[in-house]
């Protein structure tokens, strides 16, 4: 144990007594996040309950310039919590105070440990809701630091849209705040968007302010079945161009639908399949509906069934909700390896039906594929054998591929799931060297001695 790691312990345990531990089975939970990234704990974890208390703790560590890794729900998938450098854990999930809803202006403010769930819990009856919808039930700090976004991005958009202000405890042990309430500003930098996606190297969020939407007085679902996935994907690109306002359109490929059925105990037509929501008065989701199944009917579609009953909905999300559940469960022994790309709607049929291609030419073990389609966001799931190395180095070569190809097509290496550990060494083609080292520029004034979570988005640490 270092002589650094005693003092950091010393002082921090004299802040929070009992909510700091060493305890090995905590820190060992706290090292490992839904990722294939091996288990890399924490030195120590702590358990703030405010803002000040978080200030008081980076101020220590920044003096002694000693690691700290931001823990929220655990739920990321790219290594994001991996404490490389060993160092302090500040786990926010005690941080759990609604401090404040406005029906007025549709807004609200919360501890960052708050998850979405237990914020719509509480604006049950509001008539309000927050929107993005990542499936897990993350911690709404975690979804910033991650830029998360979901089934209901093609409505509402990702975190970014929908964060009005932060308070965010910086490496120094200031704390600042990021924008005001007014919905619009043209006063000074994006201090929000810097921080939003940062994945926890540039602070702590503590503290958020977000936009809440009405709840609709009708939501109906639908559900449809393609003989190919580009035909889905098709559809899609023609119901968004079609100015369809879709609050979810979600693709399934057949292995996926499959897994489903057999995890869900479902009994979904294993064909290429489409999950869509639609929300708004009695009369626009009907006709809205309607419009939906006439362009399907133009792309293939068939099996076309859709509700407006709560249970039924729910069993339908739900079900989408659980597809890494049923994908770890279809190749029982095996880890499901998830990545995610993300291009421009008009290349997404081209960049499923190519990497589809390259798939099955050079990968002989279960695979599948689902993905926002509405915003040419998706994920392939590939199920790896971890005793079986040629697996790992076949998906290795198809997941390099696939990036490049989605950054040729002018998308992106991520869409939702962050850089973490994963994908660092693509930061470099998607944005260049002088993109990037202005990046690091921004990292190195913000948090000069490198504590905050050190070794994501950048390879160097």
């Amino acid at each position: 144990m270092s002589e650094v790691f005693k003092q950091v312990e010393r002082e921090v345990r004299a802040l929070l007594g009992p909510r700091f531990t060493t305890n090995i089975g905590i820190c060992t939970e706290h090292g490992q996040d839904e990722s294939r990234h091996s288990n890399q704990p924490p030195n120590a974890v702590c358990f703030p309950e405010t803002a000040e208390e978080i200030c008081h703790i980076l101020k220590i560590c920044n003096q002694k310039n000693y690691p700290v890794v931001p823990y929220g729900a655990g739920t990321n998938v790219e290594g994001q919590i991996c404490a490389v450098n060993g160092g302090l854990c500040v786990d926010t999930s005690r941080m759990v105070e609604i401090t404040r809803v406005s029906q007025e202006d549709m807004d609200c403010t919360v501890q960052a440990g708050v998850t979405r769930k237990q914020l719509n819990s509480h604006l049950r009856d509001s008539g309000l809701f927050f929107p993005v919808d990542p499936g897990a039930d993350a911690s709404l700090g975690g979804m910033v630091a991650t830029n998360a976004s979901g089934t209901t991005t093609v409505r509402y958009g990702g975190m970014r849209p929908n964060v009005l202000s932060l308070r965010v405890a910086l490496a120094s042990g200031d704390l600042i705040t990021t924008a005001s309430r007014a919905r619009k500003s043209s006063a000074g930098y994006n201090l929000n968007n810097l921080f939003i996606g940062s994945e926890g190297t540039l602070g702590i969020v503590t503290d958020i302010t977000l936009k809440l939407q009405a709840r609709a007085e009708c939501i109906s679902a639908v559900r449809v079945t393609f003989d190919d996935v580009s035909h889905a994907v098709n559809a899609s690109i023609c119901t968004l161009q079609y100015g369809l306002p879709v609050a979810r359109i979600e693709l399934m490929d057949e292995n996926q639908v499959r897994a489903l059925n057999s995890y869900c105990g479902l009994n979904y037509r294993v064909k290429p399949t489409l999950l869509l929501e639609f929300q708004g008065s009695a009369l626009a989701i009907k006709e809205q509906t309607q419009t939906f199944v006439n362009i399907a009917l133009e792309f293939g579609g068939s099996d076309c069934e859709w509700t407006d009953k709560p249970e039924e909905r729910n069993e339908m999300w739900n079900a989408r909700h659980k597809a890494a559940f049923a994908a770890k469960a279809a190749r029982p022994g095996c880890i499901a390896v998830a990545t995610d790309v993300c291009v421009p709607i008009s290349r997404l049929a081209e960049c499923i039906a190519l990497t589809r291609e390259d798939v099955k030419k050079n990968w002989a073990w279960p695979f599948m594929i689902s993905g926002h389609v509405g915003d040419g966001n998706f994920h392939f799931v590939f199920l790896i054998d971890p005793e079986r190395e040629e697996e790992f180095s076949r998906y290795s070569e198809i997941h390099d591929r696939l990036i490049m190809r989605a950054i040729d097509m002018d998308g992106t290496c991520t869409g939702e799931h962050g850089i973490g550990l994963g994908k660092r060494k693509y930061l470099i083609r998607e944005f260049g060297p002088e993109g990037l080292a202005l990046m690091q520029a921004i990292k190195h004034t913000i948090d000069p001695n490198n504590i905050m979570n050190p070794g994501k988005i950048f390879m160097d640490g």
